[in-house]
This record gives C-alpha cells, sequence and structure tokens, in this order.
C-alpha cells in the first residue's frame, strides 16, 4: 500500500542509501537538505508500492549522473531534475504521473523525492540497480526490455540536451557523459520512462522502504548500544538481498583516487589490525575487494565500507588514510544475477578477470560475532 514519506525519514534513508551505495551514488547530504526543504514547502510525498500501481501509470525515473567528487563542490540549484522531467514530457507528449530512482545510492535516494515533491507527483518505491553503478546502461530496466532513450540530460544552468539512441543504451550513455562533462562533470537526468506494467516486469522492489530500513536499523542498534552490524545482519536476512558478509576490518593506509572521463576512479588499501591486507578498486562504486590477492566479493554484490564503531556508511569520495573501518559483503537480489543481467552490470562489464561468484560462496561465515569496539 502507499505511503507518506517526511522529514523524519530522511536521516535513515540518506544512512541507508548511502550503504546501498556501495561507496557511489553521490553523497546524499545536498539532497537531504533540498528535499527537506521542498517537503517543509510543499508537505509529505507519496510513496507507491510496486506491486500495487496500475499497469498504465505514466513513470519518468529522475537522477543524477557524473562524479560523486564533482558533486561535493558542485552543489546543484535543486530544480535542474524537474526541468529534465518538463522536457521529456515535451518531448513524449505525455505528463509523468510518478517518479522513481534509477538507483539506490545516496544522493540519487533523494533526487526523485525532490522532484515528487517540486513537482507534485508520487514516487515509486522500486529502482533499477538495487545499489548503485556508474553507467547508465546498468540497469534492470534495459537488461529486461525497457530502454533509456530518449532521455534528458540537463545543467545547473538550466540546458539541456534530449539523447535518442533508440534501443542502444551503451550508445546514450556515452553521449550523456559526455553532456555531464561539459556541464562541469555532473548533470541530472530524466531517463527510462515507462509504465506500471513495466515496473511491475523490471524494476527491483522497494528499495527506498530497504533504505530507510538499514538506515533506521544501524541507529537503532547504536542507540540501543547494540551492535549495529548484527542489526544490520539480522534486517537483511529479512529481504531479497538476504546475506551480509563480513569481508575485512582495519585501517585505511592508502586511497589513490582521481576524477577522470566523468567518473571518480580508484584504489583503497585497508590493513588489518593483526595481519591481512584488503584491496578496494572503484568506479564510482566498490566493485571488487581483494583479500590478499583472493577476490572475497565483486560486483554487482554490494562492497560496503563503513566505520568500525557506528558502522556509518563511508563514500568513495569520503575515504581517507586512518579510518578504521569494516568493509561488508551483501549480496544481490536475484533479479541482478541472470546472466542477461551479469553481462551487463557484471565484472567483465568493468573490465575485471574475475567471474562472478556469490558472496554466500566466497565468504561462509555469517555475521554471528560482534565486529564493533
Amino acid at each position: 500500500m502507499s505511503w507518506l514519506l517526511d522529514e523524519t525519514h530522511l536521516a535513515d534513508l540518506a544512512r541507508g542509501a548511502t550503504l546501498l551505495g556501495t561507496g557511489g551514488g553521490g553523497d546524499p547530504y545536498i539532497g537531504r537538505l533540498l528535499v527537506a526543504e521542498a517537503i517543509k514547502e510543499h508537505g509529505p510525498i507519496t510513496v507507491l508500492d510496486p506491486d500495487e500501481v496500475d499497469d498504465d501509470l505514466f513513470v519518468i525515473p529522475t537522477a543524477m549522473m557524473g562524479a560523486p567528487t564533482v558533486m561535493v563542490e558542485k552543489v546543484p540549484r535543486g530544480t535542474e531534475p524537474v526541468v529534465a522531467l518538463r522536457t521529456l514530457e515535451e518531448r513524449l507528449g505525455r505528463r509523468a504521473q510518478a517518479t522513481m530512482p534509477i538507483e539506490c545510492g545516496g544522493l540519487n535516494s533523494m533526487v526523485p523525492l525532490l522532484v515528487a515533491a517540486r513537482a507534485g507527483l508520487p514516487v515509486v518505491d522500486a529502482d533499477g540497480m538495487g545499489r548503485a553503478f556508474p553507467e547508465l546502461q546498468m540497469e534492470t530496466f534495459g537488461v529486461y526490455g525497457v530502454h533509456a532513450s530518449p532521455m534528458v540530460v540537463a545543467g545547473d544552468r538550466h540546458e539541456t540536451v534530449v539523447i535518442d539512441t533508440g534501443d542502444d543504451d551503451v550508445r546514450m550513455e556515452r553521449l550523456a557523459r559526455a553532456c555531464a562533462i561539459q556541464f562541469g562533470g555532473a548533470a541530472l537526468i530524466a531517463e527510462y520512462a515507462m509504465t506500471g506494467a513495466d515496473v511491475k516486469r523490471v524494476a527491483i522492489p522497494r528499495t527506498l522502504s530497504l533504505g530507510i530500513g538499514a538506515g533506521r536499523a544501524i541507529r537503532e542498534a547504536r542507540e540501543a548500544h547494540r551492535d549495529p552490524f548484527a542489526a544490520l545482519a539480522e534486517y537483511f536476512a529479512g529481504t531479497i538481498y538476504r546475506n551480509v558478509r563480513p569481508l575485512f576490518r582495519g585501517k585505511v593506509t592508502d586511497v589513490e583516487r582521481r576524477t577522470t572521463g566523468g567518473f571518480t576512479r580508484g584504489a583503497c588499501t585497508v590493513t588489518g589490525h593483526d595481519d591481512g591486507v584488503l584491496e578496494l578498486r572503484f568506479q564510482n562504486e566498490h566493485l571488487l575487494a581483494l583479500r590478499d590477492g583472493v577476490p572475497v566479493c565483486v560486483v554487482p554484490d554490494l562492497i560496503c565500507v563503513v566505520d568500525d564503531t557506528t558502522a556509518e556508511p563511508i563514500t568513495t569520495e569520503g575515504l581517507r588514510y586512518g579510518q578504521r573501518v569494516v568493509v561488508l559483503g551483501i549480496s544481490t537480489p536475484d533479479i541482478m544475477r541472470t546472466p542477461e543481467a551479469l553481462a551487463v552490470f557484471g565484472p567483465a562489464a568493468f573490465g575485471i578477470d574475475q567471474p562472478f561468484v556469490p558472496i554466500e560462496q566466497l565468504v561462509t561465515d555469517e555475521v554471528r560475532q560482534p565486529l564493533a569496539v
């Protein structure tokens, strides 16, 4: 059933969506402030359960694209995603009846809420990644037959570009990425227009609720002085994500990070308190975790870096030398593990010479013992 999202949900959503963003998806702080202001002005946002939407409901997802490092300094006006939405409506000759996230990562959990509040639309509780990915074609939407074109890219001066590559979502990504770079490294977008029937078929359900639930599990465990890692494992066990595995605990001893080609790329080294080294490789999001050179988690399963005491998620642009962290692996839903899905956003799509092996097979020990200090 539908429900109302207000300011009281935003802190938990920001925390949980940042965790699900696997280091990417953008820092939610600015987005959270923009959404809070929009809710104050326009009232709570109606969230629709994807299983209950009308089949003919017309949905236009909205998001930010670009390098997360850019968004730390290049603050959006907050009006760009609505401009993108309205421009796409004009191109399609049809008004949106709802918006939806394309991913459940940090900032991109907030952009559709901002659009919903300012445009007076409901938001569908679903998305097309179930985490965050760096490229726009990496969507369950496209995997299962709903393509992104036509799409609109909007800049902070309200300049807009309409891109239509038919069913070639990879070409669409390349052209949109070039536009985002020209707009300063980041832009706001509207794409993957679809019906309610499409949502039921191609989207990952209830990921806004999942983000709020994960963020709440961390917060409530801390407030009750319980282990937040055990709380997360217990929470995810009752969802389509199911498995949480501890990968490593230690101190960040090296971060190599560069912004290039519209992405934040790099690697992070975590040195164990006793022994061992974990290497993380990322392109906006963490893609591969190697413990002493051996893979322990690989995309599309989630690799999440959190503070080792509070379990507060840390983004790739927020990684710093000296941080004490725990690295967790979380299994993705089955819809993201099919051969069709892995062909689009599995290891080979990122040039990783490793087969996809589910986290529950790579790491067999569940989170049973407290990991917090």
